[in-house]
């Protein structure tokens, strides 16, 4: 105890601003974490929400319900992701803060805070997506989603997610390019696109249109891990920086032209 006092005395003394400065540090790390909880809270409860709402609208109609879904979830995420991107980068999903943090983007201690954060809001959007619908707050999907098909398909929609997210430079028009993906791979994959740990737990609490049944959902994941990590390869081997790729270019050019 009085080693570590005599540390901390020693530490104010010789960098006198060493403590505001990790005050600031950690405020700001609780604005970013809140921000991703917040920003999944929102993604969920549109997801959940407007399945309800789709669902109850279409009259059994199921291509038309997941018309007005994959709308509704393409609009809110192109927002989120507008509105966020400054401030936490815009995650809300466990797979692209752990393929950030393999990146050495941020660290694995903000990677597993992000985590919980998205984790935490995407069920928090399931509860309030119940509770905007008067449906019981706490539900257990009975959506079978499985097989191999399924999991092929979350692996490819999350493969396409993070090429998209690291291949893409226009910072910019992140909003719209990841949501246009999502958007597509709601149609052109079997799972309809959860590409998503946080969103997948949250749509195991909620037997509704866009649910998943709870025994399913654990390979889900790890199809989705397994699509982001097979993405990260691809696009740290595609997408190299302009000063490694130019050369070999001109390189091939002069020679063609010999």
């Amino acid at each position: 105890m009085l080693s570590e006092r005599l540390k901390e005395q020693v530490t104010k003394k010789s960098f006198p601003g060493a403590g505001a400065v990790g005050n600031r540090t950690r405020a700001y790390l609780t604005r970013r974490l809140v921000a991703e909880m917040l920003g999944s809270l929102l993604l969920a409860a549109t997801v959940i929400g407007s399945g309800v709402m789709a669902e109850r609208l279409a009259d059994g109609n199921t291509a038309v319900a997941l018309l007005a879904n994959t709308g509704a979830t393409v609009a809110v995420l192109g927002v989120l992701i507008a509105l966020f991107a400054p401030l936490s980068g815009a995650h809300f999903n466990p797979a692209v803060s752990l393929i950030q943090a393999l990146r050495k983007m941020m660290s694995w201690r903000e990677a597993g805070l992000y985590v919980l954060a998205q984790i935490i809001g995407c069920c928090l959007g399931a509860f309030l997506a119940h509770a905007m619908f008067d449906l019981p707050l706490l539900q257990s999907s009975l959506h079978v989603r499985a097989g191999p098909a399924q999991w092929l398909s979350e692996a490819v929609a999350t493969f396409g997610l993070l090429l998209v997210i690291l291949g893409y430079t226009h910072k910019r028009d992140a909003h719209w390019i990841v949501a246009c993906w999502i958007g597509a791979a709601y149609w052109f994959t079997a799972s309809t696109s959860f590409a998503n740990p946080a969103i997948t737990i949250a749509r195991s609490l909620s037997d509704t249109f866009a649910g998943i049944r709870p025994q399913d959902a654990p390979a889900f994941v790890v199809a989705q891990l397994a699509g982001a990590l097979a993405g990260y390869y691809v696009a740290h081997s595609l997408f190299t920086p302009a000063a490694e790729t130019v050369r070999p270019y001109q390189e091939t050019s002069s020679r063609l032209l010999e």
